[in-house]
Protein backbone atom coordinates (compact mmCIF):
# COMPACT_ATOMS: atom_id res chain seq x y z
CA UNK A 1 0.00 0.00 0.00
CA UNK A 2 2.82 -5.26 -5.24
CA UNK A 3 4.54 -2.10 -6.35
CA UNK A 4 4.94 0.65 -3.80
CA UNK A 5 2.33 3.37 -3.95
CA UNK A 6 1.20 6.02 -1.49
CA UNK A 7 -2.39 5.29 -2.38
CA UNK A 8 -4.43 3.46 0.25
CA UNK A 9 -7.61 2.05 -1.24
CA UNK A 10 -10.91 3.20 0.30
CA UNK A 11 -14.60 3.29 -0.52
CA UNK A 12 -16.58 6.06 1.15
CA UNK A 13 -15.69 9.09 3.19
CA UNK A 14 -16.29 7.93 6.76
CA UNK A 15 -18.12 9.88 9.40
CA UNK A 16 -15.20 11.98 10.68
CA UNK A 17 -15.28 15.78 10.35
CA UNK A 18 -14.77 16.79 6.72
CA UNK A 19 -12.70 19.80 5.70
CA UNK A 20 -12.82 21.63 2.39
CA UNK A 21 -9.20 22.29 1.47
CA UNK A 22 -7.59 24.19 -1.38
CA UNK A 23 -4.44 23.18 -3.26
CA UNK A 24 -1.91 25.89 -2.45
CA UNK A 25 1.20 24.38 -4.07
CA UNK A 26 2.20 21.50 -6.35
CA UNK A 27 5.81 20.40 -6.93
CA UNK A 28 7.28 17.61 -9.06
CA UNK A 29 9.73 15.58 -6.96
CA UNK A 30 10.46 12.66 -9.29
CA UNK A 31 9.07 11.57 -12.66
CA UNK A 32 6.14 9.90 -10.82
CA UNK A 33 5.93 11.65 -7.42
CA UNK A 34 4.42 15.04 -6.68
CA UNK A 35 4.33 17.06 -3.47
CA UNK A 36 0.88 18.56 -2.91
CA UNK A 37 0.23 21.22 -0.28
CA UNK A 38 -3.31 21.76 1.02
CA UNK A 39 -4.64 24.65 3.08
CA UNK A 40 -7.93 25.94 4.45
CA UNK A 41 -9.57 28.40 2.01
CA UNK A 42 -9.37 31.15 4.66
CA UNK A 43 -5.81 30.14 5.68
CA UNK A 44 -7.01 29.25 9.18
CA UNK A 45 -5.29 26.62 11.33
CA UNK A 46 -5.93 22.97 10.55
CA UNK A 47 -6.29 20.14 13.11
CA UNK A 48 -3.14 19.01 14.92
CA UNK A 49 -1.46 15.75 14.01
CA UNK A 50 1.49 13.56 14.98
CA UNK A 51 3.99 11.55 12.95
CA UNK A 52 2.40 8.57 11.22
CA UNK A 53 -0.96 10.27 10.67
CA UNK A 54 -2.88 10.37 7.39
CA UNK A 55 -5.88 12.14 5.93
CA UNK A 56 -8.51 10.69 3.61
CA UNK A 57 -9.17 12.55 0.36
CA UNK A 58 -12.59 12.22 -1.32
CA UNK A 59 -12.52 11.40 -5.03
CA UNK A 60 -15.12 12.57 -7.56
CA UNK A 61 -16.77 9.12 -7.67
CA UNK A 62 -17.46 9.21 -3.92
CA UNK A 63 -14.62 6.87 -2.95
CA UNK A 64 -11.64 7.99 -0.91
CA UNK A 65 -7.90 7.49 -0.63
CA UNK A 66 -5.60 7.95 2.35
CA UNK A 67 -2.30 9.83 2.20
CA UNK A 68 0.33 10.24 4.90
CA UNK A 69 0.99 13.72 6.22
CA UNK A 70 4.56 14.90 5.76
CA UNK A 71 6.57 17.08 8.12
CA UNK A 72 10.20 17.85 7.31
CA UNK A 73 10.91 20.29 10.17
CA UNK A 74 12.24 19.23 13.57
CA UNK A 75 10.55 22.02 15.52
CA UNK A 76 8.43 20.70 18.37
CA UNK A 77 5.33 22.67 17.32
CA UNK A 78 5.33 22.33 13.53
CA UNK A 79 2.37 19.92 13.52
CA UNK A 80 0.30 21.87 16.04
CA UNK A 81 -2.36 24.09 14.49
CA UNK A 82 -0.61 23.91 11.10
CA UNK A 83 -1.78 26.15 8.28
CA UNK A 84 -0.99 23.55 5.59
CA UNK A 85 -0.89 19.79 5.06
CA UNK A 86 1.88 18.37 2.85
CA UNK A 87 1.37 15.09 0.94
CA UNK A 88 3.62 13.02 -1.29
CA UNK A 89 1.69 11.25 -4.06
CA UNK A 90 3.09 8.60 -6.36
CA UNK A 91 1.39 8.05 -9.71
CA UNK A 92 0.57 4.38 -10.06
CA UNK A 93 -0.33 2.62 -13.30
CA UNK A 94 -2.40 0.12 -11.33
CA UNK A 95 -4.25 2.58 -9.10
CA UNK A 96 -8.01 2.73 -8.82
CA UNK A 97 -7.94 6.37 -9.93
CA UNK A 98 -6.79 8.11 -6.76
CA UNK A 99 -3.22 8.86 -7.80
CA UNK A 100 -4.36 10.01 -11.25
CA UNK A 101 -6.86 12.37 -9.63
CA UNK A 102 -4.25 13.72 -7.22
CA UNK A 103 -1.68 14.21 -9.98
CA UNK A 104 -4.26 16.16 -11.95
CA UNK A 105 -4.78 18.71 -9.18
CA UNK A 106 -3.64 22.27 -9.80
CA UNK A 107 -3.18 25.26 -7.52
CA UNK A 108 -6.61 26.63 -6.60
CA UNK A 109 -8.45 23.30 -6.89
CA UNK A 110 -10.49 22.17 -3.89
CA UNK A 111 -10.77 18.76 -2.25
CA UNK A 112 -12.71 17.35 0.68
CA UNK A 113 -10.61 15.65 3.34
CA UNK A 114 -11.12 13.96 6.68
CA UNK A 115 -9.27 15.11 9.75
CA UNK A 116 -5.97 13.38 10.60
CA UNK A 117 -6.03 9.80 11.87
CA UNK A 118 -3.11 7.77 13.13
CA UNK A 119 -2.64 3.98 13.23
CA UNK A 120 1.14 4.24 12.88
CA UNK A 121 2.22 6.46 15.75
CA UNK A 122 5.62 6.37 17.42
CA UNK A 123 5.78 4.63 20.79
CA UNK A 124 8.14 5.56 23.59
CA UNK A 125 11.32 3.47 23.81
CA UNK A 126 14.60 3.70 25.72
CA UNK A 127 16.41 2.32 22.65
CA UNK A 128 17.41 3.77 19.31
CA UNK A 129 14.47 3.82 16.89
CA UNK A 130 15.11 2.38 13.43
CA UNK A 131 13.07 3.75 10.51
CA UNK A 132 13.05 1.87 7.19
CA UNK A 133 11.33 3.37 4.14
CA UNK A 134 10.77 1.61 0.84
CA UNK A 135 10.08 4.06 -1.99
CA UNK A 136 7.13 6.35 -1.31
CA UNK A 137 6.98 4.81 2.16
CA UNK A 138 9.32 7.64 3.11
CA UNK A 139 6.36 9.98 3.64
CA UNK A 140 5.33 8.96 7.19
CA UNK A 141 8.92 8.22 8.17
CA UNK A 142 10.16 11.74 7.41
CA UNK A 143 7.64 12.93 9.96
CA UNK A 144 8.84 10.31 12.46
CA UNK A 145 12.44 11.44 12.01
CA UNK A 146 11.36 15.03 12.61
CA UNK A 147 9.44 14.07 15.76
CA UNK A 148 12.32 11.99 17.12
CA UNK A 149 14.81 14.76 16.42
CA UNK A 150 12.63 17.36 18.12
CA UNK A 151 12.41 15.08 21.17
CA UNK A 152 16.20 14.45 21.04
CA UNK A 153 15.60 10.70 20.82
CA UNK A 154 18.21 8.58 19.01
CA UNK A 155 17.21 7.17 15.63
CA UNK A 156 18.45 6.13 12.23
CA UNK A 157 16.64 6.27 8.92
CA UNK A 158 17.23 3.89 6.02
CA UNK A 159 15.71 5.07 2.72
CA UNK A 160 15.69 2.24 0.16
CA UNK A 161 14.72 2.59 -3.51
CA UNK A 162 15.41 0.73 -6.73
CA UNK A 163 16.92 3.71 -8.57
CA UNK A 164 18.20 7.09 -7.44
CA UNK A 165 15.57 8.97 -9.48
CA UNK A 166 12.91 7.52 -7.12
CA UNK A 167 14.22 9.44 -4.09
CA UNK A 168 11.42 11.86 -3.24
CA UNK A 169 12.03 14.55 -0.59
CA UNK A 170 15.74 13.68 -0.67
CA UNK A 171 16.99 17.22 0.03
CA UNK A 172 14.58 17.58 2.94
CA UNK A 173 15.49 14.19 4.39
CA UNK A 174 19.23 14.90 4.13
CA UNK A 175 18.85 18.30 5.80
CA UNK A 176 16.74 16.81 8.58
CA UNK A 177 18.41 13.48 9.34
CA UNK A 178 22.01 14.27 8.32
CA UNK A 179 24.30 11.59 9.85
CA UNK A 180 21.28 9.49 10.88
CA UNK A 181 20.36 8.87 7.22
CA UNK A 182 21.45 5.97 5.03
CA UNK A 183 20.28 5.92 1.40
CA UNK A 184 20.24 2.55 -0.37
CA UNK A 185 19.74 2.33 -4.16
CA UNK A 186 19.39 -1.25 -5.39
CA UNK A 187 20.79 -0.33 -8.81
CA UNK A 188 24.04 0.79 -7.18
CA UNK A 189 24.37 -1.47 -4.12
CA UNK A 190 22.31 -4.56 -4.88
CA UNK A 191 18.99 -5.49 -3.32
CA UNK A 192 18.40 -4.09 0.15
CA UNK A 193 18.60 -6.90 2.74
CA UNK A 194 15.98 -6.10 5.36
CA UNK A 195 16.47 -9.41 7.14
CA UNK A 196 20.18 -8.73 7.59
CA UNK A 197 19.46 -5.33 9.06
CA UNK A 198 16.93 -6.78 11.47
CA UNK A 199 19.34 -9.52 12.56
CA UNK A 200 21.87 -6.82 13.47
CA UNK A 201 19.45 -5.11 15.88
CA UNK A 202 20.36 -6.89 19.11
CA UNK A 203 19.37 -4.24 21.65
CA UNK A 204 15.55 -4.40 21.36
CA UNK A 205 15.49 -1.44 18.99
CA UNK A 206 11.95 -0.86 17.66
CA UNK A 207 11.67 -0.84 13.88
CA UNK A 208 9.14 1.22 11.90
CA UNK A 209 8.72 -0.06 8.36
CA UNK A 210 6.75 1.45 5.50
CA UNK A 211 6.81 0.41 1.87
CA UNK A 212 5.53 -2.10 -0.67
CA UNK A 213 3.86 -5.32 0.40
CA UNK A 214 6.84 -7.65 -0.33
CA UNK A 215 9.00 -5.54 2.00
CA UNK A 216 6.39 -5.73 4.75
CA UNK A 217 6.05 -9.49 4.30
CA UNK A 218 9.83 -9.88 4.48
CA UNK A 219 9.89 -7.86 7.70
CA UNK A 220 7.13 -9.95 9.28
CA UNK A 221 8.89 -13.18 8.28
CA UNK A 222 12.23 -11.97 9.66
CA UNK A 223 10.66 -10.86 12.95
CA UNK A 224 9.18 -14.33 13.42
CA UNK A 225 12.42 -16.08 12.50
CA UNK A 226 14.42 -13.89 14.87
CA UNK A 227 11.91 -14.35 17.70
CA UNK A 228 11.18 -10.66 18.05
CA UNK A 229 8.76 -9.67 20.78
CA UNK A 230 5.25 -8.74 19.67
CA UNK A 231 4.86 -5.06 18.73
CA UNK A 232 8.61 -4.52 18.23
CA UNK A 233 8.02 -4.36 14.46
CA UNK A 234 5.64 -1.57 13.43
CA UNK A 235 4.59 -1.24 9.81
CA UNK A 236 2.32 0.52 7.37
CA UNK A 237 1.60 -0.80 3.90
CA UNK A 238 1.66 1.42 0.82
CA UNK A 239 -0.08 -0.94 -1.55
CA UNK A 240 -3.68 -2.01 -1.95
CA UNK A 241 -4.69 -5.67 -1.51
CA UNK A 242 -4.82 -7.70 -4.68
CA UNK A 243 -7.14 -10.55 -5.60
CA UNK A 244 -5.60 -14.00 -5.37
CA UNK A 245 -5.90 -16.87 -7.82
CA UNK A 246 -8.76 -19.14 -6.85
CA UNK A 247 -10.82 -16.48 -5.04
CA UNK A 248 -14.45 -17.62 -5.06
CA UNK A 249 -17.78 -16.01 -4.14
CA UNK A 250 -19.19 -16.71 -0.69
CA UNK A 251 -22.10 -15.51 1.41
CA UNK A 252 -22.14 -13.53 4.62
CA UNK A 253 -24.98 -13.43 7.13
CA UNK A 254 -25.38 -10.58 9.62
CA UNK A 255 -26.31 -12.18 12.93
CA UNK A 256 -28.29 -9.23 14.26
CA UNK A 257 -30.66 -8.92 11.30
CA UNK A 258 -30.34 -12.19 9.44
CA UNK A 259 -29.57 -10.28 6.25
CA UNK A 260 -27.64 -12.31 3.71
CA UNK A 261 -25.26 -10.91 1.07
CA UNK A 262 -23.20 -12.49 -1.69
CA UNK A 263 -19.53 -11.45 -1.77
CA UNK A 264 -18.25 -11.83 -5.37
CA UNK A 265 -14.71 -12.94 -6.08
CA UNK A 266 -13.67 -9.41 -7.09
CA UNK A 267 -15.14 -7.57 -4.06
CA UNK A 268 -14.46 -7.54 -0.33
CA UNK A 269 -16.92 -8.03 2.51
CA UNK A 270 -16.58 -4.33 3.23
CA UNK A 271 -17.34 -3.41 -0.39
CA UNK A 272 -20.53 -5.44 -0.29
CA UNK A 273 -21.71 -4.06 3.05
CA UNK A 274 -21.17 -0.47 1.95
CA UNK A 275 -22.91 -1.12 -1.37
CA UNK A 276 -25.87 -2.59 0.49
CA UNK A 277 -26.30 0.54 2.61
CA UNK A 278 -24.86 -0.90 5.81
CA UNK A 279 -22.59 1.33 7.92
CA UNK A 280 -19.45 -0.64 8.85
CA UNK A 281 -16.57 1.03 10.66
CA UNK A 282 -13.32 1.02 8.69
CA UNK A 283 -10.30 3.04 7.67
CA UNK A 284 -7.15 1.64 6.06
CA UNK A 285 -8.62 -1.03 3.74
CA UNK A 286 -5.25 -2.81 3.74
CA UNK A 287 -5.69 -5.08 6.76
CA UNK A 288 -3.14 -3.31 8.94
CA UNK A 289 -5.15 -1.00 11.21
CA UNK A 290 -7.74 -3.29 12.83
CA UNK A 291 -10.58 -0.76 12.71
CA UNK A 292 -12.93 -3.00 10.68
CA UNK A 293 -12.45 -6.14 12.79
CA UNK A 294 -15.64 -8.06 13.59
CA UNK A 295 -16.45 -11.36 15.26
CA UNK A 296 -17.08 -14.58 13.33
CA UNK A 297 -20.02 -16.59 14.70
CA UNK A 298 -19.84 -19.43 12.18
CA UNK A 299 -17.79 -20.38 9.13
CA UNK A 300 -14.09 -20.50 8.34
CA UNK A 301 -12.31 -17.21 7.55
CA UNK A 302 -9.55 -16.89 4.96
CA UNK A 303 -7.28 -14.47 6.84
CA UNK A 304 -5.28 -12.00 4.75
CA UNK A 305 -4.68 -9.28 7.32
CA UNK A 306 -1.55 -8.17 9.14
CA UNK A 307 -3.23 -7.63 12.51
CA UNK A 308 -4.19 -10.96 14.00
CA UNK A 309 -1.68 -13.28 15.66
CA UNK A 310 -1.18 -16.79 14.37
CA UNK A 311 -3.20 -18.09 17.33
CA UNK A 312 -6.07 -15.69 16.61
CA UNK A 313 -6.12 -16.69 12.97
CA UNK A 314 -6.16 -20.37 13.90
CA UNK A 315 -9.08 -19.77 16.29
CA UNK A 316 -11.11 -18.26 13.45
CA UNK A 317 -13.28 -16.07 15.67
CA UNK A 318 -12.24 -12.68 14.28
CA UNK A 319 -11.94 -11.22 10.76
CA UNK A 320 -10.83 -7.98 9.12
CA UNK A 321 -13.67 -7.41 6.67
CA UNK A 322 -11.67 -5.02 4.48
CA UNK A 323 -9.37 -7.71 3.15
CA UNK A 324 -10.06 -11.24 4.43
CA UNK A 325 -12.40 -13.71 2.77
CA UNK A 326 -13.85 -17.17 3.51
CA UNK A 327 -12.73 -20.74 3.05
CA UNK A 328 -16.30 -21.85 3.77
CA UNK A 329 -19.31 -21.10 1.58
CA UNK A 330 -20.81 -18.94 4.31
CA UNK A 331 -19.68 -16.70 7.15
CA UNK A 332 -21.98 -15.57 9.94
CA UNK A 333 -20.67 -12.26 11.29
CA UNK A 334 -21.31 -10.55 14.61
CA UNK A 335 -22.90 -7.55 12.92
Amino acid sequence: MGEATDEHEGQTMSSAPIHSLVVSDVRTLTPVIRAITLAAPDHSALPDWQAGAHINIALPDGSERSYSLVNTMAGATTTRAPTTYLLGVRLSEHSGGGSRFMHGLQVGDRVNASGPRNHFALASSPHETVLVAGGIGITPLISMAAELQAAKRPYRLIYAVRNRDQLAFLDEVQALASEALRVHCDAELGQFELGGLMASLVHEEPLYLCGPLPMIQAGIAAAKQLGWAEHRLHFEIFSAPEAQAGDKPFEIVLQSSGKRYLVPADKTILDVLIGAGEDPIYDCQRGDCGICQVGVVAGVPDHRDFILSDAEKAAGRLIQICISRAHSNELVLDL
